[in-house]
């Protein structure tokens, strides 16, 4: 009866690559699996915790660091990534920073396709891990552009828009979310009321969120959107084809659509971050902590600050936490240059009067698209 089936196997593929990639890989996690998580007090809120969980310590210096990772195993063990494959990526800077790194651990070709209004400081970085950066005038063409690079030279497409949800394991294995719990467990609020993470794929707050259910906490995810970005509304309107014309002007955080990364029914709250509150917020954030931070982290902190501010209102008692993103050394020349600022009509200074003023025990006076 099997005399006509004609075999089809794919049998004799060379694992070896892979299996030594792989290997190389969980080396690499083992050296940088975990970053701290810094607790700082506010006088004012005795009955709040602060926390921060700082990712700017891995060894490309942001929270990317951990998805590119994983998109590095998933890619492998999806027969994806082989060896001598060109890799691309779109990005915004910090994810092409870590696969670049990741890329070069490999002995594989890295290209980062980056909107033109990348900071240099990020393109340099790129650069230094061994990465070639493929610049493009319009933000929104970059997904395109990266796939048809790939396809050109027969690589592969990281696509961490689409699979930075799937690639990381929501259940444990030392994702952030478990290890931000784990950390927690000490604490006098072992459990966070809040946790508040922007988001830039969506792959974040995706693991977050399901990770909370998972687990049967009761901790509320908060997801703050800054000023041009697609995510609020996608969220809001429960319209996933949402779109926002102007780039994000807070690099990591804020996308012209709702990436299919996203996923909008694990987030419990959001709201809408004016660039200037972010950029205020790092500000306040970097003077407090002694150190420079980025201004996603900032859109984090503001979304901390509106969070603790309903607790306080509600005479609740609890932790709060969210990611310093990455390091504000990479804004130098940008977020931390008040010339840069004033240049685009950028004022953080009443915003940086509010969140002082908060965290002395004052009123959040924001208004929010919330």
């Amino acid at each position: 009866m099997l005399d006509n089936v004609v075999p089809c196997s794919r049998s004799g593929v060379d694992r070896t690559w892979a299996r030594r990639a792989i290997a190389i890989l969980e080396a690499e996690g083992r050296r940088s699996a975990d970053t701290h998580l810094i607790a700082m007090p506010v006088a004012a809120f005795p009955d709040l915790a602060f926390y921060f969980k700082d990712e700017s310590a891995h060894p490309t210096g942001s929270l990317k660091h951990r998805l590119a990772r994983s998109l590095f195993l998933y890619g492998i063990c999806n027969g994806k990534i082989t060896e001598g494959v060109t890799l691309t990526e779109a990005s915004s800077g910090s994810t092409a920073v870590s696969e670049a790194y990741y890329a070069r651990l490999l002995g594989l070709n890295f290209i980062a396709v980056l909107p033109a209004s990348t900071s240099p400081r990020k393109i340099e970085a790129i650069e230094q891990q061994g990465g070639r950066c493929h610049l493009v005038a319009d933000g929104c063409t970059i997904y395109a552009e990266a796939a048809r690079l790939a396809a050109e030279c027969g690589g592969h497409y990281l696509d961490q828009f689409t699979y930075a949800e799937r690639a990381t394991d929501w259940r444990g294995n030392n994702n952030i979310a478990e290890s931000i719990f784990r950390q927690m467990e000490n604490e006098p609020f072992s459990t966070p009321s809040w946790i508040i993470v922007g988001a830039g794929t969506g792959g974040t707050s995706a693991t977050i969120g399901r990770y909370i259910r998972y687990r049967g906490c009761e901790t509320q995810l908060l997801v703050p959107d800054v000023e041009h970005s697609a995510f609020y509304d996608g969220w809001t309107h429960g319209d996933m084809q949402a779109r926002c014309a102007t780039p994000s002007g807070i690099e990591g955080v804020g996308r012209p659509q709702v990436e299919k990364s996203f996923v909008p029914d694990v987030v419990d709250e959001m709201i809408k971050v004016p660039d200037a509150a972010s950029l205020g917020a790092m500000r306040v954030l970097s003077r407090r902590l002694g150190r420079r931070v980025g201004g996603s982290t900032g859109t984090n902190f503001f979304g901390m600050c509106w969070a603790a501010d309903g607790m306080r209102n509600r005479g609740e008692c609890g932790a709060l936490v969210t990611l310093i993103c990455d390091s504000g050394e990479r804004y130098e020349d940008s977020y931390y240059n008040d010339a840069w600022l004033a240049a685009r009509g950028i004022d953080t200074r009443p915003y940086e009067a509010m969140v002082e003023s908060f965290l002395a025990g004052g009123l959040f006076r924001a208004r929010l698209g919330n």
